[in-house]
């Protein structure tokens, strides 16, 4: 696992660690590694979750609040909303799904809309089917 001092391009990770480098700093991740840096990837047992989720339903629902950025998936367990938020942000940064509030799953309701009631959408990208057909193909669960 290496990263060869350019994690610029994952565009950092928010200060939180996303799981790559080694367990170390890249440098260009504002404060966290990033994972994927290089030709190597590094995926928590989370992102791994939420990625197979995603290729079971295609899409996701994604909400916020109007006056914040931070955003939370749902589905969570209400104890571990942060570490869902900071793992799509990984996620995201790392360029293997889209999040999009722009696009919202369509008559989709949940209680938490009450107090998150901006609702969007999470998407594998490409290399997100990539990936998940490399872990599927090497039977990585």
């Amino acid at each position: 696992m290496g990263c060869n001092g350019n994690c610029e391009t994952c565009g950092g990770c928010g200060g939180g660690s996303c799981g790559g480098c080694g367990g170390g700093s890249c440098g260009g991740c504002g404060g966290g590694s990033c994972g994927g840096c290089g030709n190597s990837l590094e995926i928590t047992e989370l992102e791994l979750n939420l990625l197979q989720t995603l290729w079971q339903y295609a899409f996701l629902p994604v909400l916020r609040k109007a006056d914040d950025p931070v955003f939370v998936y749902p589905d969570a367990e209400p104890s571990r909303l942060y570490e869902y938020s900071l793992a799509l942000q990984c996620l995201e940064k790392k360029g293997l799904i889209d999040i999009d509030f722009s696009k919202p799953l369509q008559n989709y309701t949940h209680p938490m809309m009450e107090r998150y009631p901006i609702c969007g959408s999470i998407g594998l990208t490409e290399r997100g089917q990539d990936v998940l057909e490399t872990v599927d193909i090497q039977g990585i669960s």
